[in-house]
């Protein structure tokens, strides 16, 4: 899946993991690294904890339309919970694609499944 900002027009994820069931969710990214693949989609979800990463991961929280609600740049292993009010879904992804993008709250993602 092609995670875009369509806002600023960059790419976050250009091989990126959904994680849409219960069990995916909870694993996310725990004893993993980001090999073959540079990012993960949870959805539904509104918080992730951040137990049993290896690695500290930029995270974006969207909202049902798409539109990103928080971020947090390296947001670091073990922590045990981090959360947006009104997110449908989270994407985890590796440091600096929060920077490279250029992401800001209020704009808009478009998912490409390829």
């Amino acid at each position: 899946m092609i995670i875009r900002n369509t806002t600023r027009g960059t790419t976050l994820a250009g091989n990126a993991r959904p994680a849409v069931t219960l069990w995916s969710r909870t694993l996310g990214l725990m004893f993993q690294r980001f090999e073959g693949f540079d990012g993960m989609m949870l959805r539904p979800a509104n918080a992730i904890h951040m137990c049993f990463m290896r690695m500290p991961l930029d995270v974006i929280f969207f909202d049902k339309r798409l539109t990103i609600v928080k971020m947090v740049p390296a947001l670091a292993p073990w922590r045990l919970f981090c959360g947006a009010l009104g997110a449908a879904g989270v994407l985890e992804l590796p440091v600096g694609a929060i920077a490279r993008s250029h992401s800001q709250p209020g704009d808009q993602l478009e998912f490409v499944v390829a």
